[in-house]
């Protein structure tokens, strides 16, 4: 009997599996509608980083635009061409007063945009204009050196904008500053006359970036085409090795960002070229997007349990209605199993327990039939043992014995006669064994043995045989008369045709949950069309023993199952061997069984 505990109705299977179904729907909208939800508010995140770094890049290229056209005003100055040009050619009060109207225009210009730091001008004839008068250039430093200067006059007129650096041009003066520096040309456009300076207060770059809102973590950085930092809120700890910069991947990225994989989440880049060569970066932080990520957990594991709660219920109720004609339909069962095979189900109007109930009907007939066909099989089994226990013990043999025991008493061969006469009472004793079909193969060891002392005492010095049966076999039982017919076949088709002495070899052996034994002689052995013949069904003109052979096969089969049963390997002039294949019960096993029968 199985505990009561893993016996299950079918209403709470069906209870249990919508159970499971709602509550894997619910998980599965869970671990889809949370990542989508995450994903919406990750691309919301970059939209926005987008918008706000395409506002940064139009408001510096509207400041660099600016300042490019402040540089050409300064550069189409009269003034400031009349002093680069022929200013080798005044006297020293006009250049004197000349240089001071060019200062004065710089300073007003300076005075109404408090972004620009200073304005230079460098002539080539060695002049030097400020907007300031007392400026003094720095003693220290070679104009030549300085990477705006050498930009300037690559670019032949065309503005160039550094990144940020300090600017020491000036005597005493060290100021942290973005430079634009054009080549300014003469009356020869191919020709310069000298290099317009305009150096931009950082400061201004830095509030305008600064006061970004990226998150708790999340920045701004810009760095120029050459991957040099122009700005970053945290540029000192850039300068010292104490933080890194994707630098390489943002210069050569073309997709316009990419995702950084790191221990403390993703860091995401979102890039913007500008027209003048810098690359403005917003960075921002995955695990900041949702801020109020345990709360839109809590929201779904509420919203699932919900769910779940409302599927339970639903099941319940569900599963209580359909089950209910089928307990009734297990009531009326239960009077079959009470041995009423007269009684029928009431078919009912739900389609599904209509069909069900018809098909019980339909088997309820079919249990009476196939009843009465296993009383027809039964009879049929009786009378295959019946002729297989006459074809093995048939009145020839009886005959051929008896009148070798009275030759033997005739010879005065008392002996002979006591010895044969008792292997022929033994003989007979096993294969009787009192009505049971199943006997220990220690028994069926005995019959066979006795059945060959019986042939080989006829046959004289004709047969030779042996017994190698494993003793871990006796505990076992095997149909009774197994090997008799299996022998006789040996002797009469394989040791009487052979000329002189033959032998035969009985062995057995436990091989897992099997027991194989065989039966083997060195006789003349068989071809194979006459061992194809041996097993099948009995035809008419047949020998008696290849029908004993056959009845033993049907017997093994019957009785066990069609994986067991004979097998044969014979070839002409080689001997022959009979492999007999039958599952391992004990006897203990085999009363147990038939107590229950009973």
């Amino acid at each position: 009997m199985r505990p009561a505990a893993r016996i299950k109705s079918i209403q709470s299977r069906i209870a249990g599996s919508f159970v499971m179904l709602v509550l894997f729907t619910a998980l599965l909208l869970i671990f889809i509608s949370y990542p989508l939800s995450e994903s919406a508010v990750r691309e919301t995140a970059e939209n926005y980083t987008s918008e706000l770094i395409n506002q940064v890049n139009a408001n510096i290229e509207t400041y660099i635009t600016g300042m490019k056209d402040m540089s050409l005003a300064a550069m189409n100055n009269p003034n400031v061409r009349e002093y680069l040009v022929s200013g080798g050619e005044l006297e020293p009060e006009e250049l004197a007063k000349l240089k001071r109207k060019i200062s004065d225009y710089f300073h007003s210009i300076l005075v109404s945009r408090k972004d620009i730091a200073s304005i230079h001008i460098f002539g080539y004839n060695g002049t030097f204009i400020s907007d300031r008068v007392d400026a003094e250039l720095n003693p220290n430093i070679l104009l030549q050196d300085q990477e705006w200067y050498r930009q300037a006059q690559e670019h032949k007129g065309q503005a160039v904008i550094s990144s940020s650096h300090v600017q020491p041009v000036v005597k005493d003066e060290y100021r942290w500053v973005v430079s634009l520096s054009r080549e300014l040309s003469g009356s020869d456009p191919d020709k310069g006359i000298g290099i317009l300076l305009i150096d931009l207060n950082f400061k201004v770059i830095n509030d305008m970036l600064s006061k970004l809102d990226l998150g708790n973590r999340g920045y701004v950085f810009v760095i120029d085409r050459e991957g040099r930092i122009v700005y970053h809120p945290q540029q000192q700890l850039l300068y010292s090795n104490l933080k890194t910069e994707r630098l390489e991947q943002v210069l050569q990225d073309t997709k316009g960002g990419f995702v950084v994989k790191e221990d403390g989440g993703s860091r995401i880049y979102s890039i913007k070229d500008t027209d003048f060569g810098w690359k403005i970066v917003g960075v921002f932080y995955e695990n900041e997007l949702v801020d109020n990520k345990r709360q839109m957990q809590h929201s779904f594991a509420i919203a699932g349990m919900l769910c779940l709660g409302v599927g339970v219920l639903l099941s319940f109720l569900l599963s209580r209605n359909l089950t209910r004609p089928i307990k009734r339909l297990q009531e009326t069962m239960a009077e079959v199993e009470k041995g009423n095979f007269d009684i029928r189900v009431p078919v009912g109007h739900s389609k599904e327990i209509s069909s069900l109930a018809r098909s019980f009907n339909v088997m309820v007939l079919k249990i009476k039939e196939l009843m009465n066909q296993i009383v027809v099989e039964q009879e049929v089994k009786r009378k295959s043992e019946l002729n297989a226990l006459q074809a093995q013990i048939n009145p020839h043999f009886l005959y051929n014995t008896l009148d070798s025991i009275i030759w033997m008493a005739e010879s005065k061969k008392h002996d002979e006669v006591i010895l044969m006469t008792s292997a022929l009472a033994k003989l007979f004793r096993a294969s009787l064994s009192k009505g049971r079909e199943m006997i220990p193969i220690a028994t069926e060891i005995e019959h066979i043995t006795s059945y060959l002392k019986i042939q080989q005492m006829r046959y004289q010095d004709k047969i030779r045989f042996t017994l190698n049966v494993d003793p871990s076999l006796n505990p076992y039982v095997t149909l009774k008369v197994l090997l008799q017919p299996l022998v006789e076949n040996a002797i009469y088709h394989g040791l009487k045709n052979k000329q002189g002495p033959g032998s035969i070899v009985i062995s057995g052996e436990l091989q897992g949950a099997r027991i194989v034994l065989r039966v083997a002689d060195d006789g003349i052995g068989m071809d194979r069309d006459r061992l194809s013949k041996l097993l099948t069904a009995p035809e008419k003109g047949r020998s008696k023993t290849s029908v004993g052979i056959a009845n033993v096969h049907q017997r093994i089969q019957l009785y066990f199952g069609p994986e067991y049963g004979l097998s044969y390997e014979s070839e002409p002039g080689a001997g022959t061997t009979v492999t007999v294949t039958i599952p391992a019960i004990r006897a203990e096993e085999l009363a147990g069984r038939e107590e229950k029968l009973s």
